[in-house]
């Protein structure tokens, strides 16, 4: 398969290298920014271009790798009537954006990427939608040569599995931040905290999260949330989020 893609940043460089991998000819890589473009197309064989109107109509599928405030614009940039699939890697962007080009679909990889951190994408599940069954089935089959955890998901389903991945990763990583806050404060090293945050970690891989709750909410026990909150009056951001939650999982525990 021949293959544009659109974008230079974290998704575009992985999803490039692995297209390139199995033998996908990568033609060009498009950037606003020339360096990145360039930067990126020397390591996949392909040409540099730093605006729509020297994209090739040649492509068999043009992969659109852009913060996801930039899509429309590539959107309306790019020709009706590419034969190509047309695709973007949004979880929050209906596909519904792309209904101008005949074929399209989104490959969207449920993990944070950064380009700079090498990360094996089998272990990615991507999520897939094509505007056809035969597009659909053609970028299935494509992403299970990558990943054998490439699943099919509406626009619906994805936008949900974007909601839960921001709780389960984005949210996660600021209540660790806020924890080594807590502790750095008193001296104490972050490293203490790593054993519980790898063994919760690890727990959820075979059990639902709701089945292993600990902690004093879990438990009810009013005196030591009492103290917590009491030692977090004088941060009130924090008091409020320790509150939020402990609501949260009294909530679920009943």
């Amino acid at each position: 398969m021949t293959v544009v893609i659109l974008g230079s940043g974290n998704v575009a460089t992985h999803m490039g290298k692995a297209f390139h991998t199995l033998g996908h000819q990568i033609l060009q890589v498009y950037s606003r920014n020339r360096a990145s473009a360039i930067a990126l197309a020397s390591v996949l064989n392909a040409e540099a271009v730093d605006t729509i109107e020297n994209i090739t109509d040649k492509a068999d599928l043009y992969f659109i790798a852009v913060a996801d405030q930039a899509i429309q614009e590539i959107v309306d940039q790019l020709p009706k009537d590419l034969k190509g699939i047309v695709v973007h890697c949004s979880g929050a962007t209906d596909i519904n954006i792309l209904a101008h080009f005949p074929l399209h679909g989104i490959i969207y990889p449920v993990q944070s990427l950064r380009k700079d951190v090498p990360t094996p994408l089998e272990n990615i599940p991507f999520g897939i939608e094509g505007s056809n069954t035969d597009t659909t089935d053609r970028l299935l089959q494509m992403m299970q040569n990558i990943s054998v955890g490439s699943f099919l998901c509406n626009s619906t389903q994805r936008l949900a599995l974007h909601i839960a991945a921001v709780f389960a990763n984005n949210f996660s990583n600021v209540l660790y931040q806020i924890a080594y806050d807590i502790v750095e404060e008193q001296n104490l090293p972050f490293d203490l905290l790593k054993p519980i945050i790898l063994e919760t970690a690890q727990k959820v891989q075979n059990q639902i999260p709701k089945a292993i709750q600990t902690g004093p909410s879990a438990r009810g026990d009013m005196e030591t949330i009492q103290k917590h909150l009491q030692f977090l009056m004088k941060t009130p951001h924090w008091l409020k989020i320790y509150q939020q939650l402990t609501e949260e999982i009294t909530r679920n525990k009943c």
